[in-house]
């Protein structure tokens, strides 16, 4: 922090707003100044002398959002929404694409998609070499059924040759997806994490194999997407705990994440883990053409599920910046001290009766929505989308929360 003698100079100053940083520790009212792009202090009193000031009173700010489950290879794969749209409606400055490319059309996904998004766009890359190439309304065909679909020679190449864009290696499991081959997708797409020394996202699906044994396998770091998916094969057991197995992975250092989408969130599961105590460590959407409809619709959606199931806005904001930037390894990433890249996301908290709806149904009237104001990235302002399927619910401002 600094005191407002440096101000003169400043780009932007983003003045009166609550700060929530989980990675510096910071929950506060103050303003935040950036110059060429970076954060340049926080404090108060900084707007003397800057370009532009922001007045951010009442609103929340926040490092900018991290969706590190999305689908966004536009155009060029069935289940891939725009990123531009996305990020506009979602207040979101990162996406990370879950496996929508493998190291068969990763090049096409770098060229065509990354290099022309104005968002910083990152990427796990299916060990599947054709990456998700069979899924749309009414469409699901596996990728991993078969070994010779696998090949982790050629994923591991791929990687080397990106690590830029690529943050580790992604693997579906489960039904279908998998099929009689089962856990053998998972062992090839281990070895290929191993053998670049990144995390494994791995999404879980319907048995065969069971929840206990995907995660059973899983290491220190690996993410474990969709875990509040509804049952079968759910974390959740019959006596309505966490699975043992599940919490020995936490124990472990495996990572949890939401990963709406358009089957795996089902509000029976999260409410008896986050009743048992188990909460997630990561939000993301899975945003893909299906789910972008509802009921998951993105991430900003997601978010406010979570906080109306009763997780915190300060933890909920940390699951959306900081955990998931440290997840793929990015740590200059989802915080705002100074030096970092100002990405910054602005919320405002309102009372709101929407009722959400999970996958199979379930309906749960909230009682309070975050709504998206502004977002910079990397200093610059970006568009922000109307978000016309929650507005009709807003019933007012609420500064308290």
């Amino acid at each position: 922090m600094t005191d407002s003698s440096a101000a003169r100079g400043y780009d932007l100053v983003l003045q009166g707003g609550r700060v929530l940083d989980e990675r510096n520790d910071v929950d506060a009212v103050m303003d935040i100044a950036v110059k060429d792009g970076k954060i340049a202090a926080l404090g108060t009193g900084l707007g003397a002398g800057a370009k532009k000031i922001e007045n951010v009173a009442g609103a929340i700010v926040t490092p900018g959002l991290i969706d590190i489950h999305t689908h966004v290879y536009h155009k060029a794969t069935s289940l891939s929404v725009d990123p531009g749209f996305i990020s506009r409606r979602s207040a979101t400055t990162t996406l990370v694409d879950a496996g929508s490319a493998g190291a068969g059309n990763y090049d096409g996904f770098r060229d065509y998609v990354m290099a022309h998004s104005p968002y910083r766009i990152l990427a796990f890359l299916n060990v599947s070499f054709p990456g998700i190439f069979g899924f749309d309304k009414g469409v699901s065909i596996g990728e991993a059924t078969l070994r010779e679909m696998l090949p982790v020679d050629r994923c591991v190449a791929k990687i080397e040759a990106n690590r830029d864009r690529i943050v580790g290696v992604k693997v579906r499991i489960g039904g279908p997806v998998t099929g009689a081959f089962g856990l053998g997708a998972l062992e090839l797409a281990l070895e290929a994490a191993n053998a670049v020394n990144l995390p494994l996202m791995t999404h879980i699906g319907t048995a065969p194999p069971s929840y206990a044994d995907v995660v059973s396998m899983l290491r220190p770091g690996d993410i474990l997407t969709h875990c509040f998916r509804p049952d079968p094969n759910s974390a959740v057991g019959a006596d309505g705990k966490v699975l043992k197995a599940v919490r020995v992975a936490r124990e472990r250092g495996v990572l949890f994440d939401i990963a709406h989408g358009m089957g795996a969130f089902g509000y029976d599961t999260a409410e008896r883990a986050l009743a048992d105590g188990f909460k997630p460590d990561l939000i993301s959407s899975d945003v893909h053409v299906i789910a972008i409809e509802g009921p998951g619709y993105d991430l900003l959606h997601t978010m406010n599920k979570l906080l109306n199931c009763g997780l915190t806005l300060p933890e909920v904001i940390g699951m959306s910046t900081s955990r998931p930037a440290l997840a793929i390894r990015r740590p200059d990433l989802g915080h705002l001290g100074v030096g970092a890249p100002a990405d910054i996301t602005v919320l405002r908290q309102f009372d709101s009766n929407f009722v959400f709806e999970d996958v199979v149904g379930t309906k749960r009237q909230g009682s309070t929505l975050l709504q998206p104001v502004s977002v910079y990235l990397g200093g610059r302002p970006m568009e922000v989308a109307r978000r016309p399927f929650e507005e009709p619910f807003l019933l007012g401002c609420n500064h308290d929360h």
